[in-house]
């Protein structure tokens, strides 16, 4: 049996050259929180789109994909996708 599964997601404000980074184990309820407010950073920033998505089986494969996402060069794989979106 396969347990939950995580996703690791970029988002994209609609309104202010702002993204964002992180993990979930329920990506519409996150996307839903994030545009009602009820996240800090994000709060400032919405509304936001779904702009990119990767799943992982375990939850340490996520955050690991999430802490590269963040990084010097996650930041360079980001805005190669943001270039070619």
């Amino acid at each position: 049996m396969v347990g939950p599964m995580y996703t690791v997601y970029i988002l994209k404000s609609q309104k202010y050259k702002k993204s964002y980074v992180g993990y979930t184990n329920d990506i519409n309820r996150r996307l839903e929180e994030h545009n009602n407010r009820e996240s800090n950073f994000t709060s400032k920033y919405a509304p936001w789109d779904l702009f990119y998505t990767e799943t992982f089986v375990s939850r340490i494969e996520a955050i690991n994909r999430e802490k590269y996402l963040k990084s010097k060069k996650g930041r360079k794989f980001m805005k190669n996708l943001f270039d070619n979106k």
